[in-house]
């Protein structure tokens, strides 16, 4: 059901290299008017929402919001590029259950908690 997510940031370009890095990506930034947005690779018509980093005097990151799961082919392979980055492991990689796989938590390099799935 999710069809949008913004990650709010303090610095644009910190917060660009640090999901590059970590989810080997890359992110369009663009600027509307002083609105900062840094867009996620998005495929029309597969699985998951798109979404952006976002640069505004609104948007506060923090560790207490909402949580984001990024879906991954294996949780690990993105907590062992979190520190090497400028991120935080928060939870290291846990099993939820046989049938749901796995989860794990990080605090990305603006200071925002932010969550990964896998199958395995």
């Amino acid at each position: 059901m999710v069809g949008w997510f913004e990650i709010p940031v303090h610095d644009m370009d910190r917060a660009k290299q640090f999901y590059e890095a970590v989810f080997k990506i890359e992110i369009a930034i663009h600027d509307f008017g002083g609105m900062l947005m840094g867009w996620f690779p998005f495929n029309e018509g597969k699985p998951g929402a798109a979404g952006t980093l976002i640069k505004q005097d609104t948007y506060i990151p923090s560790q207490e919001g909402a949580l984001v799961y990024f879906i991954s082919e294996d949780v690990q392979n993105e907590l062992d590029r979190i520190e090497v980055a400028g991120g935080k492991i928060y939870q290291p990689k846990t099993q939820i259950s046989p049938e749901h796989g796995f989860m794990g938590v990080f605090i990305d390099s603006e200071g925002n908690r932010i969550a990964l799935h896998s199958k395995q």
